[in-house]
């Protein structure tokens, strides 16, 4: 599949010495959702403002559709919107001036139509006169949205979009984002709501300290990563497990009342056969049973405690 964004190398050395990237390379597919996870101070922001042109990268090479961000910005940033993590509007101007505005600032003639598709699209068309003060949160991220997708981009980077933003509204902005999708655009965003980048992201990237720790498809990740834990409610709680049950990774909890069990849910056996005969087989008596699936925040906390351990 053709790459639309190619970061190579990519370097982010800040006054005073701090590194916020370390030689990051990453490619991002054309029509692609990718959500980019990290804890704060990651370095997602720096890396998505160096590939839009809010920040000179240190080192490598940075290509948005074929053109180099330094040597060839103005092509380059044509193709990209990006939607901020601060809202920052002009309070008095109308909603739908604001996002011509945008349009203008990219060297587009004016389309009122492709301006009125936008607004309806992004449920904005009722308040297309009204002041950027009189809109709620919720609204004004739409407006950053609509602002960002007025010049046409093939790329859009969303930042943190659904922070600070109510369900309702949070469900709506990714109804907006599978849209975009389908229209063939390409979708970076990042999110600290893990659980939406695993229902809605093609492919997952983690960053950490400035670094790439794995770009992969998200359904493969899951089945390969993800673990499965048995909970194993007994009668009556013991102190011990009883001979026959020790060495096998069990683990007791709730006082004696919760055997656990981990496995690899994607190995041929997982052994739960074996262990519930030898279970009754040692006089334990089973009162309930429980299996969870490993979620994408289990995975992505222990990618980063891999590497803070490693460093």
């Amino acid at each position: 599949m053709t790459a639309m964004v190619e970061v190579s190398g990519a370097r982010k050395v800040y006054d005073g010495g701090f590194e916020a990237l370390k030689g990051v390379d990453l490619e991002i597919r054309k029509g692609e959702i990718l959500a980019l996870l990290g804890p704060n101070g990651a370095g997602k922001t720096t890396l998505i403002s160096v590939i839009c042109g809010l920040a000179m990268p240190s080192g490598g090479t940075i290509r948005v559709g074929g053109h180099d961000v330094v040597a060839d910005f103005r092509e380059a940033r044509s193709l990209i919107g990006l939607v901020p993590q601060e809202v920052s509007l002009e309070p008095f101007e109308k909603v739908i001036n604001t996002v011509r505005f945008s349009r203008g600032l990219f060297g587009k003639r004016r389309d009122d139509a492709l301006i009125e598709d936008l607004l309806r699209r992004l449920s904005l068309w009722d308040k297309r006169d009204e002041p950027i003060r009189a809109l709620s949160g919720g609204m004004k991220r739409r407006v950053l949205i609509a602002k960002a997708l007025s010049h046409e981009p093939a790329v859009l980077f969303l930042d943190e979009p659904t922070a600070g933003v109510d369900v309702e509204l949070r469900r709506d902005m990714w109804e907006i984002v599978e849209d975009l999708r389908r229209r063939g655009t390409t979708i970076i965003l990042t999110t600290h709501y893990i659980e939406e980048a695993e229902a809605i992201a093609d492919r997952i990237g983690v960053i950490n300290g400035g670094e790439i720790l794995l770009v992969e498809e998200t359904d493969s990740l899951m089945a390969r990563m993800g673990h499965k834990t048995l909970r194993v409610e007994l009668d009556s709680p013991v102190d011990t497990l009883p001979p026959g049950l020790e060495g096998r990774g069990l683990t007791l909890e709730e006082g004696g009342r919760v055997i656990v069990y981990e496995y690899d849910s994607a190995a041929e056996r997982s052994g739960i056969a074996r262990l519930m005969a030898d279970m009754t087989q040692a006089g334990l008596v089973v009162r309930d049973i429980e299996t969870r699936k490993d979620s994408l925040e289990d995975i992505f906390v222990g990618l980063v405690k891999k590497q803070e351990t490693a460093a």
